[in-house]
């Protein structure tokens, strides 16, 4: 009997620590369903062009081949919509909606250009075409990163 209760001593101990380790583990993000990405879709900025100098207030035109631009929401095969990444050193979790902030903009209205306004210095600008829920494709659409001098 003196060894079950022994036995069952060492059981319960190797479950807590089990469950300890556990709980320190991070938590894995949850995996959100990805729309398949076009074979061959291409992202790109049409304006301004790596290493150009722009004024403080400049336009940014978005290029898409491959695939269409449907605002946000909309399910049609082959289209996205533009997301567009300023300063952003690294890129978002791929499998979540995109963020909605000062550095990550959406355009889920189906745009293909903005005017942006930013100071003077060195930029870095980067597109993300996002599927109807602000995910990107699997594999992600992306843009080269381009680096911008603002006057």
């Amino acid at each position: 009997m003196k060894r079950v209760h022994v036995l069952l001593a060492g059981v319960f101990l190797a479950a807590a620590a089990q469950a300890q380790d556990a709980a320190k583990a991070p938590a894995a993000a949850p995996g959100l369903p990805r729309t398949a990405a076009t074979a061959g879709a291409e992202l790109y900025f049409i304006a301004p062009a790596d290493g150009a100098t722009v004024g403080k207030e400049f336009t940014v035109r978005f290029g898409l081949k491959g695939m269409g631009v449907a605002p946000a929401g909309v399910t049609t095969d082959k289209t996205g919509h533009h997301h567009l990444l300023i300063d952003v050193a690294e890129l978002p979790p791929m499998n979540l909606p995109l963020p909605n902030d000062a550095t990550h903009k959406h355009f889920g209205g189906g745009q293909t250009e903005t005017t942006l306004t930013l100071t003077p210095g060195q930029h870095t600008l980067q597109l993300v075409l996002g599927d109807a829920l602000h995910i990107p494709f699997d594999p992600p659409i992306l843009s080269k990163k381009i680096t911008i001098t603002v006057k």
